[in-house]
């Protein structure tokens, strides 16, 4: 088992750059990696933090500009994998956030895995998130009225 840093996804899922003189072996490494995950010769693990890293540096108008569809199905793949480990339960968790994250492109990936999270545990959210707290999965908490 290999537990991946934010940078094997980035490496991996996005073609060398020119100005890296590393970037070229980098991406050979991570293709390498997840060739191997696909053809059951190895397995890997991450966090939920190094999830939430790679969708914001794939989305960020300063970095790579991936649109949402191409982020999420890019990262649904992976997450599929039958090599690829998370927690138990936790796979489908990112998975529900992915969906999230697919229908409200507008929000972060962080904010949709924390709506498949109250939404799991059936619990209210309590955020000043205007967006968060619309999502229709969210029940959002209110303070107690006052005297």
């Amino acid at each position: 088992m290999i537990f991946l840093d934010t940078n094997m996804f980035l490496r991996y899922l996005v073609a060398p750059s020119p100005d890296n003189p590393n970037g070229e072996r980098h991406h050979e490494v991570a293709t390498d990696i997840f060739r191997a995950v696909a053809d059951g010769r190895e397995e890997i693990t991450t966090t939920e933090v190094v999830l939430h890293e790679v969708c914001y540096i794939l989305s960020s108008p300063r970095q790579y500009r991936f649109p949402v569809p191409k982020i999420v199905e890019a990262m649904t793949d992976i997450v599929r994998l039958p090599g690829f480990h998370l927690p138990r339960g936790e796979k489908r968790l990112v998975l529900r956030a992915f969906e999230i994250y697919l229908a409200y492109p507008k929000i972060e990936f962080a904010d949709s895995l924390i709506a498949a999270r109250a939404e799991r545990l059936e619990i209210p959210l309590a955020t000043f998130d205007e967006a968060l707290g619309r999502l229709p999965m969210v029940t959002r908490w209110q303070p107690p009225a006052g005297d």
